[in-house]
């Protein structure tokens, strides 16, 4: 099992000024260091560093399950996170945990709301449901996109 960040492609193509999934510029702002988490090195932006805030779609194309959702990223380049640990960017005490197919779309029954300390174990069990093929984490209270996990 593995966390996986934003690609790193995708990520300096926003850094880089180019549209969201909306059409639009990210906006750049400063992080008041209170929970500003970037999905790219999966920790959180510290206190005056500057951040974007933009519309990010973690699915490869357009469909009806292809949700949209603010994000934050680093605005300046940063080493992509992720690896087989929790990463920092989970620090609140809950989250969504989600499966989708192989077709992008959610495996009805798989969603929930998990506590942080059981997210790698709640992933496990539904990796090992073949009609899986990863992981979505979630916001917990406004359902952003946070990271997703693959086998």
């Amino acid at each position: 099992m593995r966390f996986q960040p934003i690609p790193t492609d995708v990520v300096r193509a926003y850094q880089a000024g180019g549209p969201d999934a909306n059409g639009q510029t990210p906006e750049r702002r400063v992080s008041d260091g209170g929970g500003n988490p970037c999905r790219h090195c999966l920790k959180l932006i510290p206190e005056g560093a500057g951040m974007l805030v933009l519309a990010h779609r973690p699915f490869p194309a357009p469909q009806p399950y292809a949700e949209i959702g603010p994000i934050f990223l680093c605005a300046d380049p940063c080493a992509a996170g992720g690896g087989a640990a929790l990463p920092e960017v989970l620090a609140a005490p809950d989250y969504i945990v989600r499966g989708y197919g192989a077709d992008d779309r959610i495996v009805y029954g798989t969603g929930g709301v998990t506590a942080t300390e059981r997210i790698a174990a709640r992933a496990d069990e539904l990796l090992a449901d073949q009609r899986v093929a990863y992981v979505h984490v979630r916001s917990a209270r406004n359902n952003c996109f946070q990271c997703r996990i693959d086998r």
